[in-house]
């Protein structure tokens, strides 16, 4: 009888260490000509695998990492800002890092036109990599939004906006998933019409440099709170803006917002640009409801190669000892610069060293 009570606790807690989604989101995967440069081999091929090493684990530990391609696939020949085109081979490297679902609605994202965007989609959809915010047409749009993974039997729906395009205007059929309330709001009306039990919006908004939102971002995430969304990410200011855990007594429910997470990778030089952050977050369901556990950020720094034949690397706020010393003191100030930020400001979401 003791052997059998211990065989049934076991089988519950099982059931419930599985009942959890562990998410990682990053920010602007950015793809500048330095860095495409740095990438290139002598056989003409681009690697990016040194890059993203010592974030592997980071990124494994999610059950879902989510990550802002914005750079177009738009085939050679390869630019960096003002209007981008990475090779393919970068998205595959951030495929095979462990990120599972690409994010294409910001504002580079019709840099090579409507012909680089479905390119994007094309070349994403041969390496099997899941992607939302622009779509070849409405057609392929109505077959993947709302985009719901089921995990560990938790049904969570993801959905991409941008402010714009750079001023860049739609010449033909494709979508882009422009922030406009009345579409949102019908993709989450949607999304929970076809069982999604958690929604995570993921918007492309602010004002590029400013560290704090600007009223526009407030009023739509405040917006978005009053809609029943359970998550909140936000990209496009490169810096990191403040994060926090919002209650909202409509649903009696915790949500996570964060406004910014700065840069993934990128070749900007301006310190608070020079590295972001990572947001980790675990939900889990309690009585049928999605509950919002241990939300937190990790910096990380992007050291740029200092010599021919190195490569962009991020370094983790925890792993100094992985800096070059001209590296050191750059370092150290984004760090400090930005926990100053986020620790004024961020509301329940702690960091993790």
């Amino acid at each position: 009888m003791k052997i059998l009570s211990i065989l049934l606790l076991s089988v519950v807690q099982l059931l419930q260490s599985n009942n959890t989604v562990n998410l990682t989101f990053v920010g602007d995967a950015m793809q500048h000509a330095p860095q495409i440069t740095a990438a290139q081999q002598a056989d003409g091929t681009y690697d990016y695998s040194p890059c993203f090493q010592y974030l592997k684990d980071d990124i494994a530990w999610a059950d879902l990492a989510v990550v802002n391609l914005e750079c177009p696939l738009g085939g050679s020949p390869y630019t960096g800002y003002p209007c981008f085109s990475a090779p393919d081979s970068y998205a595959r490297q951030l495929r095979d890092v462990g990120f599972d679902l690409f994010l294409t609605a910001n504002n580079h994202c019709l840099d090579r036109r409507d012909k680089g965007l479905v390119r994007t989609c094309e070349m994403l959809d041969s390496m099997q990599i899941p992607h939302i915010g622009t779509y070849r047409d409405q057609q392929e749009r109505a077959k993947r939004i709302p985009y719901i993974v089921n995990i560990n039997g938790i049904k969570i729906a993801f959905l991409n906006y941008t402010y714009g395009t750079n001023g860049i205007p739609i010449q033909g059929n494709v979508v882009v998933d422009f922030l406009d309330r009345q579409l949102i709001a019908s993709d989450i009306a949607l999304a929970r019409e076809r069982g999604a039990q958690a929604i995570c919006v993921n918007l492309h908004w602010g004002i590029e440099y400013v560290l704090q939102p600007i009223e526009e971002q407030k009023t739509l995430g405040d917006w978005l709170v009053s809609q029943g969304v359970d998550l909140i990410i936000g990209g496009h200011p490169h810096v990191v803006e403040p994060m926090e855990v919002r209650y909202s007594k409509e649903y009696d429910k915790d949500v996570l917002l964060v406004y910014s997470m700065g840069n993934f990778i990128s070749n900007m030089s301006t310190i608070d640009c020079v590295g972001g952050a990572m947001v980790k977050v675990s939900l889990r369901m309690e009585n049928g409801h999605p509950v919002i556990d241990h939300p937190r950020y990790k910096l990380f720094y992007v050291q740029k190669p200092a010599a021919h034949g190195e490569n962009y690397v991020l370094i983790p706020e925890s792993r100094p000892d992985l800096l070059r010393a001209d590296c050191r003191g750059e370092f150290d100030r984004f760090m400090k610069r930005t926990h100053d930020l986020v620790t004024s400001h961020n509301e329940s979401v702690p960091n993790e060293r």
